[in-house]
């Protein structure tokens, strides 16, 4: 594995096994934890994949049809494979008192034409024997819109991977999340393994958000109470020329691999086509013995003799791709599949227990994707100690210090995600140099502009405050739109036309005064954010055209500009880089060892940087009013959910010089 072997970062747990243990029920600790808050109408489950979401929403939803006056659970998924996680299940024998069943009939994700589905989802409401349905989102939000609000009354709504609600412009599923909850007596129960929301459209309204009840479980907890899995091993690998000429260096043909390809669209493609990319891979593997066509898996030969079982996810033709998934789908075995070959799929919702590494090719701007990549690979399995998250980027034009900085950033951004904490992009504030009192709030970075028109109204401020993505994304996905941006269309035209009519459309009720202060923010906004937007599969999305088609930014440069948009992260003051090791006309980065214990530390210092306290009015608190508060409570620490908001304060002090002493005695570097 030559020079790219060295990892960014190496995150070590205690195996405690708590996480797979099961209570009396058949309950694992994630399980356990959702379903005490079973009687919420509005659950939002936070976990990561392989934690057992799918499980815990089949006994939420038993308890709720029978004990809650739930009389309906539908379960939408972002896809038929991930439907799989829903099949009937034996619940009974592990000590619940019900079994999960799906009748075939309303299994939708096996029925193949949509105006079927749609119409046995409509029926499934008339239907007075069946209790349980399971639908794709597309079917959800089809079906739906023929539907009024009070067909889901006493319905529960369990939505899957629910950052999809964000990912698609088109999904509308949070409408659909909106309805249900405003009006009708319906529950909803939604699930993610990642919640970053940072470049796509906000999962929920703020508003509506703050009604559901969070169920948080993240990495830390989940790993560190696995009973085989102990470490983590996450990073980064710069090249020059194209991947193929250095795959070699970084694939360990000895541990079960998922490799996901680029899309032909991505800069680390080279331009020979995904089938060819995926011939010259099986040919780094090794020598191609035979294929067997009764299961679509290739069999290849190693240089050193052994045989190793490839399975092709890249191929496009229907009658093989169902061959190779239904053969996947039914593996029992490690032996079963050495390495699988993948560029869409084999992310969220797969499972393939015995998976060691994930090597994904190429920038991935969304940091979702990465969050779901980074989960085919976790799942605990015997015999499994260590698994691998390995992505390979063409060499950045920048200096190494940049690079490092970059990095590190991204680091703690997945870092963060893994911890289920929100990581947002940059948040601007804009100010009027009439208007002193706008913007500069809540952390947000301030700009002055001149000519800048002043917000006038509270519509226009909500827009700007809370609306901005999901504008910005209506305008990108607007036909009009779509099509001056591919064609001829001048930047003026699309600016001071299109734009305004698409602001019109969408907010018919505003002022032509409204929508110029709109459009000023939304323009602004994109400006300084990079001229950037990335899309849900990772793609960078220029909102006004630069004028020179040639230019092509390199991947290593795409990772610096979507680093630099994590400006939460700017305040995780904490350093993951170790030593940065140049060879030939590259180099590679090398992080700090992250425990378990480490990782904690992060986790503190994320919550410590929610409040703003300087570490010198932490220690005037510590001395005198925290050490008066525990003297006078019989040593109790004070506690941050206090309602006294001077209580938490304290606990605020006693927590940043806790962090501090932590971070010292961790050697983690405090600043950059």
């Amino acid at each position: 594995m030559a020079q790219f072997s060295n990892s960014i970062v190496d995150i070590k747990y205690q195996q405690t096994g708590a996480a797979t243990a099961v209570n009396p029920l058949g309950m694992r600790e994630m399980q356990a934890l959702a379903y005490e808050h079973r009687d919420k109408r509005f659950l939002l489950i936070k976990a990561p994949p392989a934690s057992g979401k799918s499980r815990a929403l089949m006994y939420i939803a038993l308890d709720k049809l029978a004990h809650q006056g739930i009389k309906k659970v539908v379960v939408a998924v972002p896809e038929k494979s991930i439907g799989r996680s829903f099949k009937n299940t034996n619940l009974v024998d592990g000590g619940f008192f019900a079994n999960w069943e799906v009748p075939i009939y309303f299994n939708l994700t096996d029925v193949k034409n949509e105006q079927d589905k749609k119409g046995r989802f409509k029926e499934f409401f008339a239907h007075n024997g069946a209790k349980v349905l399971v639908c794709a989102h597309a079917t959800l939000r089809n079906a739906a819109k023929e539907l009024e609000d009070d067909t889901f009354d006493d319905v529960l709504l369990a939505i899957d991977e629910f950052h999809h609600t964000s990912a698609d412009a088109h999904s509308n599923l949070g409408d659909v999340v909106r309805r249900v909850m405003n009006n009708s007596t319906g529950h909803i129960v939604a699930m993610t393994g990642s919640y970053f929301r940072g470049d796509g459209i906000p999962v929920l309204r703020a508003e509506d958000e703050a009604r559901f009840f969070p169920i948080t479980y993240n990495y830390y907890q989940q790993l560190n109470g696995y009973k085989y899995l102990k470490n983590l091993v996450l990073g980064y690998h710069f090249y020059h020329g194209s991947y193929l000429d250095h795959i070699g260096e970084v694939l360990d043909t000895r541990q079960k691999t998922i490799i996901h390809i680029p899309s032909v669209n991505q800069r680390a493609a080279t331009g020979l086509g995904k089938y060819q990319e995926t011939a010259e891979i099986m040919k780094v593997i090794g020598t191609l013995d035979h294929k067997d066509y009764h299961t679509g898996i290739y069999f290849v030969r190693t240089a050193d003799g052994r045989m190793l079982k490839v399975a092709d996810l890249v191929e496009d033709e229907q009658k093989e791709r169902n061959m190779v998934q239904d053969y996947l789908q039914n593996i029992k075995r490690a032996d079963d599949v050495d390495i699988i070959i993948a560029l869409g799929t084999a992310k969220e919702g797969f499972d393939w227990q015995w998976c060691e590494m994930c090597l994904t090719i190429g920038v991935r701007g969304s940091l979702t994707e990465v969050i779901q990549i980074i989960g085919r690979c976790t799942r605990d399995c015997e015999g499994k100690e260590t698994a691998r998250f390995v992505n390979m980027i063409a060499m950045p034009e920048a200096e190494q210090a940049e690079v490092k900085v970059a990095v590190n950033d991204f680091l703690k951004a997945i870092t963060a995600s893994l911890l289920m904490e929100q990581v947002m992009a940059p948040s601007w504030k804009f100010k009027t140099s009439i208007d002193p009192t706008e913007g500069g709030e809540n952390g947000a970075r301030t700009l002055v502009v001149e000519g800048l028109k002043p917000l006038s109204s509270e519509k226009t401020k909500t827009i700007v405050e809370s609306q901005l993505d999901d504008l910005k994304a209506a305008v990108l996905q607007n036909d009009v739109m779509v099509k001056a941006l591919s064609g001829s269309t001048t930047a003026e035209t699309i600016t001071q036309h299109i734009i305004p009519k698409i602001i019109r459309e969408r907010y018919p009720e505003l002022t032509d005064g409204e929508i110029e202060e709109v459009r000023q923010r939304l323009l602004l906004d994109t400006i300084i954010k990079g001229n950037d937007i990335v899309d849900e599969k990772g793609e960078p999305i220029s909102m006004i055209p630069s004028g020179n088609d040639d230019e092509q930014e390199s991947e290593g440069n795409r990772l610096i500009k979507i680093a630099n948009r994590f400006i939460n992260i700017d305040k995780l003051s904490i350093n993951l880089i170790d030593t940065i090791n140049p060879f030939q006309r590259a180099y590679e980065v090398i992080s700090k060892s992250v425990d378990a214990k480490t990782l904690k530390v992060i986790q503190d210092t994320i919550a410590e940087q929610k409040y703003d306290m300087t570490l010198e009015q932490a220690i005037v608190l510590f001395k005198g009013p925290l050490k008066v508060y525990v003297a006078e409570h019989d040593g109790k620490l004070p506690s941050m959910d206090d309602p006294d908001p001077r209580v938490r304060e304290l606990a605020v002090a006693y927590a940043k010089i806790l962090n501090q002493k932590r971070r010292q005695l961790s050697g983690l570097e405090i600043g950059e």
